[in-house]
């Protein structure tokens, strides 16, 4: 079965991007993202992107080499993170914890935006997602991320 996550942008400001994430069609959460430089003409700035808009196939499998040995994570997930594959000219694009811009590093955060730029309790958010992945892998279901 396929699983299908959809991002919708709402915000885009001069640093950060803030979305709301869907799990098949419900709204779940928050999210906070790099610049959208796309979205307004621009380059790539590594570590400073959001990813392009599209639709993607997540990797529920991988262990992250640098979140994966943390035990938040090896608690909540296995240590395997979900991971965005294919985006072009990125690498290793993940959905994790953070709070800032600067916790992105080009990867998708999670929580709740109830601070300008930010999301809050985003351990408490990552906690209630990741019985989503982790039921998707133990089914193996397929999971898509589309964002728009």
């Amino acid at each position: 079965m396929d699983r299908e996550i959809k991002l919708r942008r709402i915000a885009r400001r001069e640093t950060y991007t803030i979305g709301k994430m869907f799990l098949d069609t419900v709204f779940f959460c928050n999210t906070l993202e790099d610049r959208d430089r796309f979205f307004f003409g621009e380059k790539k700035v590594k570590g400073s992107t959001a990813i392009p808009a599209g639709r993607y196939e997540i990797d529920l499998n991988t262990v992250s080499p640098r979140f994966g040995g943390k035990a938040f994570y090896k608690e909540t997930c296995e240590g395997r993170l979900p991971r965005v594959k294919n985006v072009p000219h990125f690498d290793g694009v993940l959905i994790h914890c953070g709070n800032k811009e600067d916790d992105t590093d080009g990867c998708i955060l999670v929580g709740e935006n109830k601070v300008v730029g930010q999301v809050i309790n985003s351990k408490a958010t990552f906690r209630k997602l990741a019985p989503y992945f982790n039921d998707a892998r133990k089914k193996g279901d397929r999971v898509f991320i589309t964002i728009e």
